[in-house]
């Protein structure tokens, strides 16, 4: 159950960066890099990242942020899949 929260939590953190992230955009300041963005979407905030994304109507035409997103949600697709289909992870 702290699983739950603890995922809860980073991707509710996760959609309000890529809110501010869209702040800054519009304000020309200096902004939060891409890796910091995807290494939050490859840790467990993809979820956040995508409401964050259709939300604030933020990095979805820029095609080679996009590549790497989806990347992510595949690879991270396929690691669950395989957990699931050992028993390393039970579904009830």
């Amino acid at each position: 159950m702290i699983l739950f929260y603890v995922f809860l939590g980073l991707n509710l953190f996760v959609f309000l960066i890529i809110g501010y992230d869209k702040y800054l955009a519009k304000k020309h300041k200096r902004r939060i890099a891409e890796r910091w963005l995807l290494t939050f979407v490859l840790t467990g905030g993809t979820i956040g990242s995508g409401l964050g994304m259709i939300t604030f109507r933020h990095k979805t035409t820029k095609t080679s942020y996009l590549w790497k997103f989806w990347g992510i949600v595949i690879f991270q697709i396929g690691v669950l899949y395989l957990l699931f289909t050992n028993g390393l992870i039970p579904f009830k």
